[in-house]
């Protein structure tokens, strides 16, 4: 078993941990959240989606936030864009990357973004093509490879197809998502297999949601297989609006807490980490949903 001597992590807390949130988190709580994160030593970050304010009114300060961003060299920006106007908005901001996304279930496309996978990506690629002649690199997340809360186990063969499908339109790198967190290794690894049939390893990403409390055994099953990019949430925000129940991501400190157990470098300071998680956290006034976290402040606080 040969694990990967390092991990690069994807903090998606401001973008996907945030857009759910009920109240509204203002634009500077968001900017302190990013270069928070960036101090912790956090070379990715998730910042927003463009996406339009009727459906995600808590991501219509989108172009504020990415503006007041005092930017670090060696730091990747990424924002989610579901269709070309989203992408021209976008492109003013200068992200370095772009996220579009697909679904391994075709009942949870249409109850998503209602059309089938085809069409999904069929209606990415104008997207994908002009952020490629801006010179912005594209990731694709590939939801529900898995599990679906609409068909149940997700096959194989359905991620083998969308990873394709991505592949086809100049997607550069995917992530491999377990939306309703109800995935366990196996399936995990098996979602992985189909994915590494149209993408090199260093080109896949896991994304694990904690529902079921199974996203750190699910990461150390893609990390036997040699992948070495995940995304995380600090202090575990979010959740998934289209599946219900579903909780937040796997939150970073775990990842992190596990990683460096294991002697896997990541180049994050948890301690830095654990105070950008309670800064969120307190401004949204609850709780930390990590339990590295609650750990580690409690012995703090004794």
């Amino acid at each position: 078993m040969s694990l990967p001597s390092r991990v690069q992590l994807i903090d998606v807390g401001p973008r996907d941990g945030l857009q759910n949130e009920k109240q509204p988190v203002p634009a500077a709580v968001k900017i302190e959240l990013v270069h928070r994160l960036q101090a912790a030593g956090l070379k990715e970050i998730e910042v927003t989606s463009f996406v339009s304010p009727k459906w995600v009114p808590q991501m219509a300060d989108n172009a504020e936030v990415m503006a007041g961003i005092q930017r670090q060299s060696g730091v990747r920006y990424s924002v989610l864009t579901p269709n070309l106007q989203g992408f021209e908005a976008a492109l003013k901001t200068q992200p370095d990357e772009i996220v579009v996304f697909g679904a391994a279930s075709e009942a949870f496309s249409l109850k998503n973004i209602n059309c089938s996978i085809a069409e999904s990506i069929e209606r990415f690629a104008p997207v994908v093509q002009a952020a490629l002649a801006a010179g912005i690199a594209v990731r694709g997340a590939m939801s529900c490879t898995v599990g679906c809360p609409y068909e149940g186990d997700v096959a194989p063969e359905r991620v083998a197809y969308l990873a394709g499908l991505m592949k086809q339109i100049g997607v550069q790198r995917v992530d491999v998502a377990d939306t309703i967190g109800a995935g366990t290794p196996l399936k995990v690894q098996k979602a992985i297999e189909a994915t590494l049939q149209h993408y090199d390893v260093d080109q896949v990403c896991g994304h694990f949601h904690d529902t079921y409390g199974q996203a750190l055994s699910n990461t150390l099953a893609a990390l036997q297989m040699g992948v070495w990019n995940f995304q995380s949430s600090v202090a575990g925000l979010g959740g998934c609006p289209y599946a219900k129940g579903a909780t937040g991501n796997v939150a970073t400190e775990e990842v992190i807490y596990m990683l460096h157990g294991m002697g896997i470098e990541t180049g994050i300071d948890l301690d830095k980490l654990i105070d950008a998680g309670a800064f969120i956290s307190d401004f949204l006034g609850r709780k930390t949903q990590s339990r590295v976290a609650t750990a580690i402040l409690n012995k703090r606080a004794g």
